[in-house]
């Protein structure tokens, strides 16, 4: 019997399914009455309407889809190698209604459906085969990959793009306006699209394009995680980064020095901000596209992994009315968003913010955001010399990166400033020692900083599949959890392979540290104690470090140890 036997009615699943795209916020208002106005001009499903105008990603349809009607999610990897044999259907039907057989049992046929809330497709194969039939949601690319795979000569989405590219595109590198002419061809066009439309299907945070002797290698940061994919051709590396250089603005005559730029670009429902970086390599230039999704980044303290505990004194410092707030951590620990996040809460209208970034990642209304210019002479250290005149509360400057920048930071501290700040040390009471290595004098660092916030990103485990386990006696021994629960059984959570995420991983959240400057550590600053005894008295007076603040997570089943282990230096 169909799944979808149901009275729900095609229209009504198609309501519902929106509904739940809003509440989610994967849809807007305005977008959803243009693409009714569409569908009552030319009629058709409204849910593949929504994908096929780009106002909602395939995936996101696929999950409101499933929820909505009670179907399983089913992605391509989890799909067999061949088809279900001998079935009386068309290549054109499947194709037509992006649907294809994946499995089959004594009870019936397994079909993977990209448009489940209309039962046409599902009733017409039931009718065809005389076989009750099980729906599965998937996603319409996996699906024209799995129909192509199955039926037609194995083509991947990329395959098929690539075959319609002329021979010529070897031609002459050192020609600019041949590269340009092949950077404008269609095919090229869908190709650099393809490989940002995976990036944001997948939930990369940097497209990473590297060309080799004989490859052009592609490879997407999955929650801080790269993984290889598959890849154009060798002889297509110059149009395609020649593509991604028109697409930023970039002078692709010139490939000698490093580039930046940037690209706005609308994608699957989402406006998407890529930050674009080449370098010049023995084989060409390498290309990496930073993906800022702008309508998701989340600005909200419990969101990023602040605790209780955390969030209490964070906050009690963040409101003090001048000093200096740092965040420390590696690149790509989120230093950033936890400052713009506190930002967003400093940001009322009896308040002057200015910031000074390279670049300015996120717009927040309300606040003056400064991009530097070095090649212009604007660096952080001109331009903060220039906005203390323009009487800001609140100062955010991107970077600390030198004596110069410190020592007006701390001068606008010292003048009534509330000044936040990042810094690239390992942990907080290293951002103590690197001031003083930087040649900031102990007397005035004592003065003014008040708290310094050091940071990792750990993969959250996604939680509706994640396996609990008993911690064995000897973990429990070797981390020493009975710190942190002194009586009951320990478990623990291991990530398992879902529909939601292959890895069993889903997104990133922090774990972290933060040493507010007591007495006793201005004391200890003063007699130029090391990072060691710092952090030792930090502990003393209560801090939780980001090792124990993980292990803490591991238990709650937010992440695992061995995530723990994998981005602190306690591994």
């Amino acid at each position: 019997m169909n799944a979808l036997a149901s009275p729900i009615a095609s229209a009504d699943a198609d309501e519902r399914i929106a509904a739940t795209l809003l509440g989610r916020g994967r849809l807007k208002d305005a977008d959803l009455a243009r693409a009714q106005r569409l569908q009552a001009e030319a009629g058709g499903s409204l849910g593949s309407l929504l994908v096929r105008l780009g106002l909602v990603s395939e995936r996101d349809m696929a999950e409101a889809a499933s929820e909505v009607l009670g179907l399983p999610l089913m992605a391509s990897k989890e799909c067999p190698d061949a088809a279900p044999e001998n079935l009386p259907l068309t290549l054109r039907f499947l194709k037509q209604q992006a649907v294809v057989p994946v499995g089959e049992d004594a009870f019936g046929l397994d079909l993977l459906v990209a448009d489940p809330q209309d039962p046409y497709a599902a009733d017409a194969v039931q009718l065809a085969t005389g076989r009750a039939v099980r729906v599965k949601v998937g996603l319409r690319s996996e699906i024209a990959d799995l129909i192509e795979r199955y039926y037609g000569q194995g083509r991947s989405a990329m395959g098929t793009i690539v075959e319609n590219i002329g021979d010529d595109t070897a031609g002459d590198e050192d020609d600019v306006e041949h590269l340009r002419d092949l950077a404008s061809e269609a095919p090229v066009i869908r190709l650099v699209n393809l490989v940002i439309q995976r990036a944001v299907e997948l939930r990369a945070s940097d497209i990473h394009i590297e060309p080799f002797e004989n490859r052009l290698k592609v490879r997407y940061r999955v929650d801080g995680v790269l993984e290889e994919a598959e890849s154009p051709p060798a002889n297509l590396t110059a149009a395609v980064i020649s593509r991604i250089k028109i697409m930023a603005k970039l002078n692709i005559a010139e490939r000698r020095l490093p580039q930046d730029g940037r690209i706005m670009v609308r994608v699957q429902g989402k406006e998407l901000d890529l930050r674009v970086s080449s370098v010049p390599t023995a084989h060409g230039e390498s290309v990496v596209m930073r993906l800022l999704d702008r309508e998701s980044v989340v600005l909200d303290f419990r969101a990023l992994g602040f605790t209780d505990e955390f969030l209490d004194s964070f906050v009690k410092v963040l409101e003090q009315p001048h000093g200096i707030l740092l965040v420390t951590g590696p690149t790509g620990s989120g230093k950033t968003t936890t400052l713009y996040a506190a930002l967003n809460q400093l940001n009322t209208p009896d308040v002057k913010i200015i910031t000074v970034e390279d670049p300015v990642e996120y717009q927040i209304e309300g606040i003056n955001q400064i991009q530097v210019k070095p090649q212009i002479g604007l660096d952080f250290a001109h331009a903060l010399r220039s906005i203390v005149r323009q009487d800001p509360d609140i100062i955010m400057i991107g970077e600390m990166r030198d004596i110069e920048t410190s020592r007006i930071a701390i001068q606008s501290a010292l003048t009534g400033h509330l000044v936040l700040s990042t810094l690239h040390t390992n942990n907080s009471a290293g951002g103590i020692t690197r001031l003083m290595d930087m040649g900031v004098e102990d007397y005035l660092l004592t003065s003014t900083v008040n708290g310094i916030l050091a940071q990792r990103l750990v993969r959250r485990l996604e939680p509706i599949h994640a396996e609990r386990y008993e911690a064995p006696p000897e973990v429990v021994a070797e981390f020493g959890l009975r710190r942190f629960q002194p009586e009951g059984t320990i478990h623990l959570w291991r990530p398992k392979p879902s529909p939601l995420s292959l890895t069993g991983y889903l997104g990133r959240g922090t774990i972290m540290e933060f040493l507010v400057m007591d007495d006793t550590l201005r004391r200890m600053v003063m007699q130029h104690a090391g990072m060691a005894e710092l952090e030792e008295a930090a502990r003393a007076a209560g801090m939780r470090t980001m090792y124990e603040d993980g292990l803490v997570k591991a238990m709650q089943g937010i992440t695992t140890i061995e995530e723990v282990l994998r981005v602190t230096q306690e591994a």
